[in-house]
């Protein structure tokens, strides 16, 4: 499970890159209810989107055509300029070195050896989500990737992550749930599937996906249709996991969300 406070190698932030931050911000606000709050004049643009006051992630514009409209994953660490050196070691790229955000921490950006792409964040001032597996929250994140093995190996020695594999229901395989070091299986984030296993995204490149925590799914699949979204997988039961499903933003960026099983009394 996704909590705070972070440790080495858990998710601690997220944002969207989009052509038209006041358009995202009116259709994310109608999904789950988030608000959005400027970080400040000499920022860019960036932003924060918050549920009752917490951050629930970030926000920034991008110049239509300079770069897809995507959401991105950070995860901790506690030296930006070493994960660096190991993400090159592992067979990883640095798309953009590690570079201060002001007061706030230290930010890089990198690319596993398959090629998907992710972020890293070395707190400062911001010591990261104040919100997650909260419905309008980050509860999960997947990794699509051509090898399964190849990856774990590259972010097990980037980060330390451990593993467990549980049986896929319906005998159709199975999944590998990752961790931060020591932390064991309670501090789950993520999964690892097969790119051409999910037709949805067998025709995408290697990439994470970011998983959203709501209390009803299907209602929230109409919010997000009737916004503009797109349906890319309707909802589907996941036997003891809950109800998911897997849309895009009016801008092209593609996120999912779960609802999660209700424990029997």
């Amino acid at each position: 499970m996704l909590t705070t406070p972070f440790v080495t190698g858990s998710p601690n932030w997220t944002d969207l890159a989009t052509p038209d931050r006041e358009g995202a911000v009116d259709f994310y606000r109608g999904v789950f209810g988030w608000e959005y709050v400027s970080a400040g004049p000499d920022t860019g643009g960036y932003g924060m989107f918050q549920l009752g006051g917490g951050t629930v992630a970030g926000v920034m514009p991008i110049p239509e055509g300079q770069a897809p409209p995507a959401w991105s994953l950070y995860f901790q660490t506690p030296d930006a300029e070493a994960t660096a050196r190991a993400v090159e070691a592992g067979g990883g790229s640095v798309v953009y070195g590690p570079m201060d955000v002001m007061d706030l921490g230290r930010m890089a950006v990198f690319a596993d050896r398959a090629g998907a792409g992710f972020a890293v964040w070395q707190p400062g001032g911001n010591k990261g989500l104040d919100l997650v597996n909260v419905p309008g929250a980050l509860t999960w994140g997947e990794l699509y990737t051509p090898d399964e093995d190849a990856a774990f190996s590259f972010y097990s020695a980037v980060f330390g992550w451990e593993a467990i594999s549980t049986p896929i229901p319906g005998g159709n395989g199975t999944y590998r749930m990752v961790n931060p070091a020591g932390q064991g299986s309670d501090a789950m984030f993520g999964g690892f599937v097969p790119l051409g296993s999910d037709p949805t995204e067998a025709d995408s490149d290697p990439h994470w996906l970011l998983y959203f925590a709501v209390t009803d799914c299907d209602a929230t699949v109409t919010r997000a249709r009737t916004l503009g979204g797109t349906v890319r997988t309707p909802p589907v039961d996941l036997e003891g996991v809950g109800r998911f499903a897997k849309l895009t933003d009016p801008y092209g960026a593609s996120f999912a969300i779960m609802q999660g099983v209700t424990p029997a009394i």
